[in-house]
């Protein structure tokens, strides 16, 4: 009863091919985004990293993986694989270049993640079937082979490696909440540019 179009009229094209046209679902996106906001502030340091910061990174892969698979129809195995391309980019980029920005960093890795993929993904181009299922899954076994090779973790003895503390324009993301805020925003633009990329033409 209470989530109905009814009453609720457009008078120009961008109202119509508003992201949101309906208000209901206006109120509700914001009320989530506020909700998402404060959580960190009433949850202990342990429920953020155990939880809710895993939460948000396999959010991002979930949206990429359902533009691939939910509206391409491509069936994708290595998608673990490839993120981890992305997140130790991001580490050797900052680690190996320290007055490289970080948000250049990022966006750097994630064009090497893509790469990586367009590379797998080349092969199962000309092949019907499931194939691009068949290459990917072989990247998913290569990639972590590969990345666990001493120059991917810094030589670390034990091959673990701890993320670097990042400043972006004055914010320096050290504690748990800063970590949290920072992913939740990440989350929200990548969101916000897959569910355009979803209405565009494209």
């Amino acid at each position: 009863m209470l989530y109905r179009e009814s009453g609720q009229f457009k008078t120009t094209y961008a109202a119509d091919q508003a992201m949101l046209p309906i208000r209901q679902d206006q109120i509700f996106l914001a009320l989530v985004i506020l909700v998402a906001i404060a959580i960190p502030f009433l949850v202990s340091n342990y429920v953020i990293q155990a939880l809710l910061l895993p939460f948000l990174i396999y959010s991002v892969a979930a949206i990429g993986l359902n533009i691939l698979v939910g509206y391409c129809g491509q069936i994708s195995l290595g998608t673990g694989g490839f993120m981890a391309v992305g997140a130790f980019a991001a580490w050797n980029l900052l680690a190996r270049i320290p007055e490289m920005p970080p948000l250049v960093a990022f966006v750097l890795a994630g064009l090497i993640a893509a790469g990586t993929g367009v590379l797998f993904g080349l092969p199962a181009l000309r092949i019907k079937g499931f194939y691009l299922a068949v290459t990917t899954l072989a990247a998913q076994f290569f990639l972590i082979w590969l990345l666990q090779r001493p120059w991917f973790v810094g030589y670390s003895p034990t091959g673990v490696i701890s993320a670097q503390t990042i400043e972006i324009l004055g914010w320096r993301i050290d504690t748990p909440v800063d970590r949290y805020l920072f992913a939740l925003a990440v989350v929200i633009i990548i969101a916000l540019a897959a569910k355009n990329l979803v209405r565009s033409a494209t």
